[in-house]
């Protein structure tokens, strides 16, 4: 093993994904709970969490680390579920193995519940997304595989440039309680994932997690600061929506100008668009923007965002704008 004695205590975090592979009428079984054995992503939940913490014993020469937190969450496509892992730590080395392992034990054990139907379903892309702490900072996967030789003369570039220039970082949570257990299909995460991917972001999600654990879903949205998080869901006055006391707690400023266009254009549909609590402001570097969590609402808070997205992406961000003017309103 690799003596780390000499090195300092950091937090640290990794967040690692992968996906199965398989078919529309299995994702549909998984998602109503409808698979032969037992709760299928609570049980890959659990055997991801419990692979992490035994990774020192599955992978040779891995340090043992006391895990300070573990979170597992699934998403759909028509033919995938995807599973990504957050891994952090306090220590003198970094969690990276111990989410991938995460994710690879979760991906094996919906491989074992879904096989019965599926037996062609396959684990793939198993990669790191992004790692912080330590002596390097932030290091976020570019979306193209690196080689070789290029990981090892690029290494600590990547780890301290944060993103090359032009690309940007996004992330879509959804706060769902049914859309994370599985019973309720959420198509409001996957809209914005792919309205910002056609906008050239680079975009983690759609991340889902219930209502109750929405504050646990802002903090690992916000992992490795990127420059847009875009929620949806929980903006109500139901008794299970908190995504508005959760995003304020994690905000240096609030954008009410934004929040309050957002909740006009969706009065031009409806009026039930004024009970929307949704928030808008900045926490650190990253833009936090909560859309509600129907298919209309999402459509008008992004149609909003279209014409003063990067304007204000380049003001927090301190960058000059196009014309070489600051961005001042």
């Amino acid at each position: 093993m690799v003596d780390v004695s000499h090195k300092s205590d950091a937090a640290r975090t990794a967040v690692a994904a992968g996906e199965l592979e398989t078919t529309a009428e299995v994702v549909a079984l998984v998602r109503a709970d409808g698979m032969p054995k037992a709760d299928v992503l609570a049980t890959a939940r659990i055997a991801g969490i419990a692979g992490a913490k035994k990774t020192s014993e599955l992978i040779p020469l891995c340090h043992q680390l006391a895990l300070s937190k573990v979170d597992v969450t699934f998403g759909f496509t028509d033919t995938t579920i995807t599973v990504e892992a957050t891994a952090k730590t306090t220590g003198p080395t970094g969690v990276e193995m111990e989410a991938l392992t995460a994710v690879a034990v979760a991906g094996l054990t919906l491989h074992d519940m879904v096989k019965a139907v599926d037996p062609s379903a396959s684990m793939n892309h198993v990669r790191l997304l992004t790692k912080d702490g330590g002596k390097h900072g932030h290091w976020s996967r570019r979306g193209s595989e690196p080689t070789p030789a290029d990981t090892e003369a690029t290494a600590d570039t990547e780890a301290t440039a944060g993103e090359s220039p032009g690309i940007r970082s996004a992330v879509v949570l959804v706060a769902s309680t049914g859309g994370a257990n599985g019973t309720r299909t959420d198509t409001t995460g996957p809209a914005i994932a792919t309205w910002l991917t056609d906008r050239d972001f680079a975009v983690r999600g759609p991340l889902v997690y219930p209502d109750a654990h929405i504050a646990d879903g802002l903090t690992d949205a916000l992992t490795g600061s990127p420059a847009l998080l875009v929620t949806t869901g929980g903006t109500g006055v139901s008794p299970t929506d908190a995504t508005p006391e959760a995003t304020r707690l994690v905000l240096d400023r609030e954008l009410p100008g934004v929040a309050d266009a957002i909740r006009a254009k969706g009065t031009e549909v409806t009026p039930h668009a004024v009970l929307s609590r949704g928030l808008a402001g900045v926490a650190g570097r990253t833009v936090v923007i909560n859309l509600p969590g129907s298919p209309g609402g999402v459509k008008d808070g992004l149609s909003v965002l279209e014409p003063i997205l990067d304007h204000l992406l380049a003001q927090v961000a301190g960058h000059g704008l196009h014309d070489g003017t600051k961005g001042t309103p």
